[in-house]
């Protein structure tokens, strides 16, 4: 099946990003830390999605987005001739605020996409602590060491933001990573306690992310502490390359992911447990799409986005992937998931149902 007209655009801009030529448009666009960095969130046909703007490909990128017009609209060029539109999400309204004792809130959390909060609540980590065990692709400390975040957000904090953010903003649900401040719950303990603080002050979906822990009981304690899904993040499918480029999270081997992916897809319920795939490392579309078969037999959804390197990280310099080698994954991948009635639209919360960091959710149709 040829695609669409919107997945070969979100595709290739996605790999290609994107040059602006008012990089003031819109929400700011973010640089460095954990999650989608480097990116700006754009409007392509009604779906919002995250396109690099700081990366050295995004530099020599065929497209530009001209100025937008009056009503917000940018024209998309490529090579000087227009093949779209596009539109930028604003700067929310909660980040004018700030907390208490002086904190501003986009510190603390950031809109990601359209309408998903997002933050992470440890700023450290202990793979980042170690150039033997760092994953080469991460900028988890670069935001804090240049002071656009805090180390450790607490639960009310969280909860403050999280509610100023539905009142003003309308945000629909909520994503919290953590950096793994261990190698026993890995970070579900701190989910914990920072879910049960935002359920307590606003009725708002959440996925919590975070490394197996060493005890699948976690997944009951998450579940009922109010978390609503569950990300486990593998990026690198393909064991040598794992332990190529995430030294440290390859001590947790796959074979520990599906173990854990057994436990909490009962848990959380099939659909509601997710992983993050990064293609373009170096997995083959094979090696992917067996993982992904696997994955969605279990229940769980693979969310496969095209890697975007970071600036000041070892993989800086690394190619992002080609549109084709994109659309040869996704294509079969969204006739998998749709075959298996697995779906990111019935996904209650996360990276997943928001889709803005893949075309994944475009060819699920």
């Amino acid at each position: 099946m040829k695609p669409t007209t919107q997945q070969t655009l979100i595709t290739e801009l996605q790999s290609f990003g994107v040059r602006l030529a008012d990089p003031g448009a819109g929400a700011a666009s973010r640089r460095g830390g954990a999650g989608p960095s480097d990116h700006k969130a754009m409007t392509v046909e009604g779906q919002t999605v995250m396109v690099p703007v700081h990366t050295a490909p995004a530099f020599a990128s065929p497209y530009v987005a001209e100025k937008p017009d009056a009503a917000g609209v940018s024209v998309i060029r490529r090579d000087g001739v227009a093949v779209g539109e596009v539109s930028f999400p604003l700067k929310p309204r909660f980040y004018e605020l700030q907390t208490l004792d002086g904190i501003p809130y986009s510190q603390i959390a950031t809109l990601h996409g359209r309408d998903v909060l997002a933050t992470t609540i440890l700023q450290t980590c202990i793979r980042y602590q170690s150039r033997t065990k760092t994953c080469k692709f991460c900028a988890i400390g670069q935001s804090l060491a240049a002071g656009r975040t805090i180390a450790h957000k607490t639960p009310e904090q969280l909860a403050e933001v999280a509610r100023a953010a539905v009142l003003l903003d309308g945000v629909k649900h909520m994503v919290m990573t953590t950096g793994t401040p261990n190698v026993t719950d890995r970070g579900a303990a701190v989910l914990c306690e920072s879910a049960f603080a935002v359920k307590a002050a606003v009725d708002l979906p959440i996925q919590g992310q975070c490394e197996p822990p060493d005890d699948d009981a976690w997944f009951s304690r998450m579940k009922a502490a109010g978390i609503d899904t569950l990300g486990m993040h593998l990026e690198v499918v393909t064991p040598e390359l794992r332990a190529e480029i995430m030294p440290g999270k390859a001590s947790v081997p796959v074979s520990r992911y599906l173990d854990a992916f057994k436990a909490a897809v009962p848990v959380f319920g099939r659909g509601q447990v997710s992983t993050y795939i990064l293609a373009g490392l170096g997995d083959t579309q094979e090696a992917i799409l067996s993982i992904a078969e696997t994955l969605i037999e279990l229940g769980v959804y693979p969310f496969v986005v095209p890697f975007v390197p970071i600036s000041g990280t070892p993989l800086e310099d690394h190619a992002t992937p080609s549109p084709a080698f994109m659309r040869d994954i996704l294509q079969p991948l969204g006739a998998m998931l749709k075959a298996a009635d697995l779906l990111s639209s019935d996904i209650k919360a996360g990276c997943g149902k928001c889709g803005a960091c893949s075309a994944l959710s475009s060819f699920e149709g």
